[in-house]
């Protein structure tokens, strides 16, 4: 029995009785739930994911024929406004300055809206692009020229209205801390594709940390080793992973040949499986110190993909991050998830603004993101990855009026009932737009697309049944989507069942 099955199958044996009564804080309930989701989980209950005994990070093969291997995620922390990107409503413009309608207020839940707002208009002009005829703002002109490669989700939903849980509901699927992330679910259920390179990694822009920070990337309830690594564009790739002066491989080898052995005699004596998660992540450390510095040097790369990207080597900058996420995506990592901070739009300052930082974020982020649709694409990395774009909710159709009166700048309040996000590549519709709101884009009218939802189809994109998928944790089989249920949207993809 290798490591990964070890900690599968060993994980809840080692709990004392006191653990066990910790842990199952609802007793018969826990029981019950457990049954039902054996009862509720189609094809006869919940897959058995093991690895291959000689590489535990080795590919598992899925369900069925995955549409996507690859997964580039882009979250635009803050949520950006649809309005002034790509969801277009002429009614905006008639209203402009106008009351809000009733309707639209009454018994709904505001972040910071109070008494009657006022409509806002788009601040800046959207057309139409391409043959597909899809409306994007004169903000992305580069993405522009993509339309026709892109598949726009108008109608997505969440429950969550602030940041931080919003955040963590679309990354993992719950908006509560200790969930494993949608990534790190895919690196357990897929293994690794390279074996010198982690299977999930992160890369940070815009200056600042998540508002939940690493929680976004951690592996929550399954084993540590599958959490992302987070990597810099400037600097060493990984803090801690290089060896310290004066020491060489040889002698780190040697050294960690005799941590391992003290590591698994304290696993056979104290039988926790997190030490055998060490074991590995330190034998994936020793790997990577020779493979991530030249994976993650830019600096190699030829002057008119530098021009493309706009990258600036030895700098950290989104543009950096988005030449990285390709040339991870070359060399098998599985999945890169990349966050840009700054999307924040209610209009109480210069920088949260839509007509002065929304502009800045637009103008850092436009020209990198269609490069790296580009790029992919000519390389010919689009037929098995697929690049998601998005934030955790959307924007509200009226002015912020924080304070019952509207600020100095141009600003939105959070909404959660509808927003809009785009897919290119594998697996999904190209020049197609799915989903559709109400005249002024507040609420869903037609194909809602909740987050559970959108993980269900991700999930199916890659091969596995949502409904099968789950891992045991304190005495419930826990699923990505939640108990609550989730529906594949078949109507996105690009081939048939």
């Amino acid at each position: 029995m290798n490591i990964f099955q070890k900690i599968q199958a060993e994980g809840l044996q080692h709990q004392t009785r006191r653990h066990f009564l910790r842990d199952c804080a609802t007793g018969l309930g826990s029981i019950y739930l457990a049954t039902q989701g054996h009862a509720l989980a189609s094809g006869g209950g919940p897959l058995q994911l093991n690895h291959d005994s000689n590489s535990p990070l080795s590919p598992i093969a899925p369900s069925f024929t995955p549409k996507v291997k690859k997964i580039i995620y882009i979250h635009m922390i803050g949520a950006p406004s649809q309005f002034e990107l790509f969801t277009h409503k002429p009614e905006l413009v008639r209203l402009n300055g106008k009351n809000c309608p009733k309707e639209y207020l009454e018994g709904q839940r505001f972040a910071f809206i109070q008494g009657t707002p006022k409509i806002l208009g788009p601040v800046y002009p959207m057309k139409k692009h391409g043959e597909s005829g899809a409306f994007i703002s004169d903000r992305m002109p580069h993405l522009a020229k993509h339309a026709d490669d892109l598949c726009f989700i108008h109608s997505m939903q969440t429950d969550q209205l602030n940041h931080g849980p919003a955040q963590l509901m679309i990354q993992t699927g719950n908006p509560n801390l200790a969930h494993p992330s949608l990534r790190s679910c895919v690196t357990w259920e897929l293994g690794y594709m390279n074996n010198n390179l982690p299977g999930f990694m992160v890369l940070l822009s815009g200056g600042r940390m998540p508002r939940v920070g690493k929680s976004l990337w951690g592996s929550g309830y399954l084993p540590s080793v599958y959490q992302g690594v987070q990597c810099r564009s400037s600097g060493d790739p990984i803090l801690n992973a290089q060896n310290p002066k004066g020491v060489s491989p040889e002698l780190r080898r040697k050294a960690l040949d005799h941590l391992n052995a003290i590591n698994q005699k304290s696993y056979e004596q104290i039988g926790d499986p997190e030490t055998l998660t060490r074991i590995a992540q330190y034998e994936m450390a020793y790997r990577m110190q020779t493979s991530v510095p030249e994976i993650m040097d830019i600096s190699k790369e030829p002057q008119h993909v530098h021009d493309l990207y706009g990258t600036e080597p030895g700098k950290e900058s989104f543009a950096n991050n988005c030449l990285l996420a390709r040339k991870l995506i070359e060399n098998d990592v599985r999945f890169v998830q990349l966050y840009d901070w700054g999307w924040d739009s209610h209009g109480s300052s210069k920088s949260e603004a839509l007509n002065h930082g929304f502009k800045s974020k637009c103008q850092q982020t436009d020209k990198p993101v269609a490069a790296l649709l580009t790029d992919l694409k000519q390389r010919g990395l689009l037929d098995d990855t697929l690049v998601i774009w998005g934030g955790e909710f959307g924007r509200t159709p009226m002015q912020e009026n924080r304070n019952g009166g509207a600020g100095n700048f141009a600003g939105r309040d959070h909404n959660p009932n509808a927003f809009s996000i785009f897919m290119a590549g594998a697996g999904v519709k190209k020049g197609f737009a799915y989903g559709e709101t109400d005249p002024l884009g507040y609420s869903v009218t037609k194909d809602p697309v909740h987050v559970r939802d959108f993980h269900a189809t991700l999930l199916h994109l890659m091969g596995y049944d949502h409904n099968r998928l789950s891992y045991p944790f304190q005495g419930l089989n826990q699923k990505l989507t939640g108990v609550k249920q989730a529906e594949v949207k078949h109507g996105i993809f690009a081939y048939t069942m």
